[in-house]
């Protein structure tokens, strides 16, 4: 129980004091479905900032202060790389369909890079390939070596080992540029960035396939949020399954945490949801109404979940819900000479 609290306060300590910013972009390529051939995505602390898509065949502003402090200059650029990731995908998304021995039909390939900020000082970064939504390769910065996560990778890997240069490359990026440019857009857009929104919060039945209650905790922001549960104010660690937090249509966020729990059990005891949040004074706590009780949320809560995705794809982030298993980020990269497994380069 002494571990359990340490852990709790460690945790409620980052959230209200910790700052981490992120710089991620996501490249997708499509084929078989009704969206853009080639579509290119970037956020800074998960809020999108920059689109590009095949159909437009230019980069675009998302936000506001991106468009106040960046001239033609950066566009005219940004346009120029975009394009050439969009000739890459062309190229590459056919040669994995037929790697993977698949025929004509709907499929995605992906690269995910960026890097992260500590307001220590610590920085982080990745780089990955996803193929139909699975992981495909990524960069160990580490080793400087790449990671398979199927056979039809192996080729790849071989390539990209055998002289070591792609590696090199994109550590050079994502540890330095990536990080330049992260610290750009914060400066630009820091009122946006480090505002402060309460989350609002509330509990519902789900009484399919099994009995379970969802909190669903929305409009946040920052995007870190913690999201516990209490049976008779002991913390529960078993039987609960956290969504993905995902961005709503007006830049804040939302996420969902699942607590598996029998019918019987909930009239018996008391259990609350706690939301952890920096923007919150103290925890916010949501208490699981009993069956015949009104509550904050039913099962039409989940709506707010279904709009906060469908309006996401609406906003250009429909190529993260492609990959299935995300790490932690993801971002454009610095051109490179075309070569299989190297993919398109952005300068910032």
């Amino acid at each position: 129980m002494a571990l359990k609290a340490l852990i709790f306060l460690t945790v409620s300590l980052h959230l209200s004091s910790a700052v981490t910013h992120s710089l991620q972009y996501f490249h997708t390529g499509a084929t078989g479905i009704n969206f853009p051939e080639f579509t290119a995505v970037g956020l800074v602390d998960g809020e999108q900032f920059v689109y590009y898509d095949s159909n437009i065949r230019k980069k675009i502003p998302k936000t506001e202060w991106i468009q106040k402090n960046v001239g033609e200059d950066y566009w005219d650029s940004e346009t120029q790389s975009a394009q050439g990731n969009q000739a890459w995908f062309t190229v590459s998304l056919p040669k994995a369909m037929q790697r993977f021995n698949h025929t004509p039909g709907v499929h995605t390939l992906q690269v995910m890079y960026g890097c992260e900020l500590d307001d220590d000082g610590t920085t982080r970064g990745y780089f990955q390939f996803g193929y139909d939504g699975e992981d495909f390769i990524s960069l160990d910065l580490r080793t400087l070596t790449w990671i398979t996560a199927t056979p039809q990778a192996l080729i790849n890997k071989n390539k990209l080992d055998s002289t070591g240069a792609e590696a090199h490359h994109w550590k050079r990026y994502l540890e330095s540029t990536c990080i330049e440019w992260l610290k750009k857009y914060v400066s630009y857009g820091r009122e946006t960035l480090e505002r402060k929104v309460r989350p609002e919060a509330s509990v519902f039945h789900k009484h399919s396939p099994s009995p379970e209650v969802v909190c669903h905790a929305t409009g946040f922001f920052p995007k870190a949020v913690l999201i516990t549960w209490q049976k008779d104010g002991e913390d529960l660690i078993e039987d609960v399954k956290l969504t993905e937090t995902l961005p709503n249509q007006d830049g804040s966020f939302q996420k969902r945490s699942i607590l598996k729990v029998p019918a019987e059990e909930l009239q018996k005891h008391k259990y609350t949801c706690v939301v952890q949040h920096s923007s919150l004074g103290m925890e916010l706590e949501r208490e699981v109404p009993k069956d015949g009780e009104s509550g904050r949320g039913s099962d039409g809560g989940q709506i707010g979940v279904i709009i906060g995705v469908v309006v996401a794809v609406v906003a250009g982030v429909a190529a993260v819900v492609f990959w299935k298993k995300r790490n932690s980020g993801f971002k454009p990269v610095p051109p490179k000479p075309s070569s299989e497994g190297d993919s398109s380069s952005n300068n910032s």
